[in-house]
């Protein structure tokens, strides 16, 4: 909540001081305040009030003045992210140039949304490593913030082609921070990942633990958050959180929004419900032999809802007057989960047998890293409330409605 006074006019004479408490949602007058609501010609007026024997009106204050770039946005993380946003009153204009994604994603959420909220959304086929594409975008419309989702995002896939990331996540990210300077955007949540952690000496892993990260993936997001807070350090005008969300899982309510990876999955999840549906004869699992429970690599995953109102906590931080600069956050559960506790989740969840193949372990993977949320939870206002259950109820959900992913409906 953020509290704020805003002076309302009784009369040429005389004016008070409403108090008021700010959610997500807008201001909320607080009980606190002798007011009652007015019914005019019968009908019910929820913001006009009667408030120490005057008729006022308070009109609804939320985000519509607000215009936020997501990059990535056709997305997995980027598509939930944007429905919360647009049911938060935000304006979205999402970047995307669909290397890993379809705008069927993109209609989907309209179609999740509404028509009324879609007004408010719009979409460009392009790509962060063309300038061009960029100078368009921020040419023709003032944003308040960015959302910067746009990247690669397989730990192998990494290990096998490097330069391919280095392109791809480092490129693109410094042409967005060129073009935002120069249009005056200083106000940047950027999603940065848990494998700048590497093989922690201990967990949870707190954000200030030394980042050691284990693959050309995780190393990309390190260099990205070094480059945020040499860009910072140089401009104090820039506002920059560092999102290093652990493992993202589940899928939208409605069934309509989920991970849909071209190609073989890389993440367990996406994995295992084509295992599910028949799209795949088992689930590799890589490594059997680290020194835990089961023997199975232990990760905090996290229900992909919860991480994208975290985004949505993180960007009403950037729009405080807080002092910031560039700050990292952890967003987990704060529970660590193996790889085999979450097939027996989705199993049950799922009521499908899910055949698995023991293989040897990935280069680059650590054997467990989960979060302290702490620092999140105290000044973001954030914390995860869903569990394993909720998460592989939705993955499923997702899974069957769309067993051919975004293809299913088309």
């Amino acid at each position: 909540m953020k509290r704020r006074f805003m002076k309302t006019s009784l009369s040429d004479s005389e004016s008070v001081l409403l108090y008021l408490d700010t959610d997500v949602a807008g201001i909320v007058l607080t009980e606190e305040l002798p007011i009652k609501p007015v019914e005019i010609f019968g009908i019910f007026c929820p913001f006009v009030f009667i408030l120490m024997n005057h008729l006022i009106a308070v009109s609804v204050m939320d985000s519509t003045d607000q215009t936020i770039l997501v990059t990535g946005g056709a997305g997995f993380i980027g598509t939930h992210t944007v429905v919360q946003l647009l049911n938060q009153g935000f304006r979205v204009s999402i970047i995307d140039n669909l290397d890993n994604s379809v705008e069927e994603a993109v209609d989907r959420v309209r179609d999740i949304v509404g028509p009324d909220l879609s007004k408010k959304l719009e979409f460009l086929l392009g790509d962060l490593r063309n300038k061009e594409d960029l100078e368009k975008l921020f040419s023709q419309t003032r944003f308040d913030a960015v959302i910067h989702f746009a990247g690669l995002k397989a730990v192998g896939e990494s290990v096998a082609h490097p330069f391919r990331y280095f392109d791809n996540n480092l490129i693109g990210t410094i042409n967005l921070y060129e073009i935002m300077a120069k249009y005056g955007c200083k106000q940047m949540v950027f999603s940065s990942s848990a494998t700048v952690y590497g093989q922690p000496e201990k967990i949870p892993c707190v954000e200030d633990f030394n980042l050691v990260a284990m693959n050309p993936y995780g190393r990309t997001k390190l260099f990205l958050e070094e480059i945020a807070r040499d860009i910072q350090k140089a401009d104090p005008e820039w506002r920059i959180i560092l999102l290093r969300y652990f493992n993202p899982v589940g899928a939208h309510e409605s069934g309509k929004l989920g991970e849909d990876p071209k190609g073989i999955p890389n993440n367990l999840m996406p994995y295992i419900q084509q295992v599910a549906v028949s799209r795949l004869p088992e689930l590799n699992v890589y490594g059997h032999d680290y020194p835990t429970k089961d023997g199975s690599a232990v990760r905090d995953y996290i229900h992909v809802m919860d991480l994208a109102d975290g985004h949505i906590a993180a960007l009403r931080k950037l729009f405080t007057k807080d002092q910031l600069g560039c700050v990292a956050y952890n967003l987990g559960t704060g529970r660590g989960t193996s790889v085999l506790e979450m097939v027996a989740a989705f199993e049950k969840a799922s009521g499908k047998k899910i055949p698995i193949k023991l293989c040897p372990r990935r280069a680059g993977d650590a054997t467990a890293v989960y979060a302290s949320t702490e620092k999140a939870e105290g000044e973001l206002g954030w914390k995860a409330k869903y569990g394993v259950e909720e998460m592989c109820r939705d993955q499923w959900n997702w899974a069957r409605n769309n067993p051919w992913g975004y293809q299913s409906m088309l």
